[in-house]
């Protein structure tokens, strides 16, 4: 094992000669059985820690917090398995639903966002701003009015309609290949129309059915089951690990679409793969807690300034993710007394700045349009 300094990643020295460069430091390691060797940024896995922490936190926070108050000290015994009878109870089947589903909604929107992005190498490319939230949601709007609406049921509409976006953003995006430019333009055009057929059903739905309808579209956490929250795991731990094994490549896509196929990389394959995991992400997401707003855009982007990489880290971007949908979820639950606000509220407000800033910094940058 040693340790160097290395420029971290599409940093230009332009510094003077005579002041030192700022340099990240990385440790490479080689293990003799099994045969592994890698490198490990210090700074990334610093924060990944440190947000793993605030996110354990934030999860039984949210976990204690109800008509009956528990402390931390209950809430993490109950969930080791050391708690009394009544609190575990509490903890298990009334609680833990809820916070489990916000964490791997969270995730899952991060590690989604972080993809794409990097895939397009453009920092508004996100579900959200894609289509393909919006195709998942007007899947499970159609289902809702439609009277199928649980179970498997939901899991099954929204990884359909997302699907069916992504592939129709694909489709219209090729042109002898796709680049990340023509996608993204394409998707938030697919994403004004699955509003629109959206708004069609709503208006068109019966009343009990727009106001479901309605509640879940704004994302929210309010009543999730342990039902819910199956297919969202299993998704995830097929996923994420598919996720992970992409990294190398999406890192040539960097490089360009020439470069990356001189190094051996099948652009367009990879750009097939990342997206479909980017869906099923998304699709299982949406389903479980509805298209909860701006995670997938800000996490990504909180975690690549964090990590200080020069695209979004899917590790620390999934942390970030779930860590926001946590915190804005007991936000809404405590903002306003005797009131939960779905969680896509806050999420909504905090995010908005986000994209704001994020496309002032795009026009400073020659690149906003």
């Amino acid at each position: 094992m040693k340790t160097e300094l290395v420029p971290p990643p599409g940093h230009k020295d332009t510094a003077a000669p005579d002041r030192p460069r700022r340099t990240v430091e990385r440790v490479t390691f080689r293990l003799p059985f099994p045969p592994v060797s890698g490198v490990v940024r210090l700074r990334m896995a610093a924060v990944c820690l440190v947000l793993a922490a605030l996110t354990f936190l934030a999860f039984c926070v949210v976990v204690s917090v109800g008509d009956i108050s528990l402390s931390l000290g209950e809430v993490v015994r109950a969930l080791f398995g050391g708690g009394d009878p009544g609190t575990e109870l509490i903890v298990h089947e009334l609680r833990l639903p809820r916070a489990l589903a916000g964490l791997l909604v969270g995730i899952a929107f991060g590690v989604s966002g972080a993809l794409l992005q990097t895939m397009t190498l453009n920092p508004l490319a996100s579900p959200d701003m894609m289509g393909i939230t919006q195709g998942a949601g007007t899947a499970v709007v159609a289902g809702i009015v439609l009277g199928w609406d649980g179970g498997l049921g939901t899991q099954g509409l929204g990884l359909a309609g997302a699907l069916t976006a992504a592939a129709l953003v694909y489709v219209l995006a090729w042109k002898r290949g796709t680049t990340g430019y023509r996608i993204v333009l394409v998707g938030v055009g697919i994403a004004w129309i699955c509003t629109s057929c959206t708004d069609y059903l709503m208006a068109h739905g019966q009343r009990f059915q727009a106001q479901a309808a309605l509640g879940w579209l704004v994302g929210n956490l309010n009543g999730r089951t342990w039902d819910q929250i199956a297919p969202l795991a299993l998704a995830l731990a097929v996923l994420l690990p598919a996720a992970l094994l992409f990294g190398h490549q999406l890192r040539t896509l960097q490089l360009g679409d020439d470069v990356a196929r001189g190094l051996g990389t099948r652009v367009q394959t990879v750009r097939v793969a990342v997206l479909l995991i980017s869906v099923g992400l998304v699709a299982f997401g949406t389903a479980t807690a509805g298209p909860i707003a701006f995670v997938a855009l800000a996490a990504p982007q909180v975690a690549q300034r964090l990590t200080g990489t020069a695209v979004p880290p899917p590790v620390a971007a999934g942390l970030t993710g779930a860590l926001m949908v946590l915190v804005s979820d007991l936000i809404a639950r405590k903002l306003i007394p005797d009131t939960e606000l779905p969680v896509g509220v806050v999420t909504g407000v905090l995010g908005a700045p986000v994209l704001l800033w994020l496309l002032v910094r795009a026009n400073r940058a020659g690149s906003g349009g």
